[in-house]
């Protein structure tokens, strides 16, 4: 059977003009049109349905549904297993969210899994390596114990007993209450001239 490309004159074969289509979907193309080149013929979805396969089909649906939603309204699931298209509707209020595809929580402001443990604002200000649910627990159980963090090396240092000089394994001197490194006059008499301690 032969296929006729609506808006020219051209027509194709069933199987090859389905290959073609099929190619161009794979290479997220939406707008396919006529195989000739400086040819204005279009091929639409609904009338190419009957040839395609129902995968390709559908994948060209999905991509043409996206490109109708502007950019800064779209956004995907932050799971890796997922990845399936959501929609902001703009409401910034919204932070724990369902993935309506993968059921699983997230957070919208974010856009990454969800983090119970920490507000969004500190959860911006970790580092990339630091986002994982284990380092939120850490932080929390170091929140809890007091814990502070060296401000070069970023290791936990948990003070027990004395001053508040602190001397790490990295060699950097700070003052334990306020993460400030000591400078080179003061830390000689274990003072912090930011919290006066």
């Amino acid at each position: 059977m032969f296929f006729s490309v609506k808006g020219c004159s051209h027509a194709y074969c069933d199987d090859c003009i389905a290959k073609y289509v099929t190619s161009k979907v794979e290479q997220n193309i939406t707008s396919i049109g006529c195989p000739v080149s400086a040819c204005r013929g279009k091929l639409d979805p609904e009338y190419c349905r009957k040839i395609l396969p129902e995968h390709v089909f559908d994948r060209w649906g999905k991509a043409l549904c996206e490109t109708m939603i502007v950019g800064a309204q779209k956004f995907y699931c932050p799971f890796k297993d997922c990845s399936a298209l959501l929609i902001n509707d703009g409401k910034k209020a919204i932070r724990e969210s369902e993935c309506p595809h993968c059921h699983r929580l997230f957070c919208a402001q974010c856009r990454v899994p969800w983090h119970s443990e920490i507000d969004c604002a500190r959860f911006q200000k970790l580092n990339k390596n630091e986002r994982e649910r284990e380092d939120i627990m850490l932080m929390k159980l170091a929140q809890n114990k007091k814990w502070q963090r060296c401000p070069n090396c970023k290791y936990y240092v948990e003070k027990k007993e004395g001053c508040m000089y602190m001397y790490c394994r990295c060699r950097t001197a700070f003052c334990y209450n306020c993460g400030n490194v000591a400078d080179a006059l003061n830390h000689r008499f274990h003072y912090c001239s930011k919290c006066k301690r």
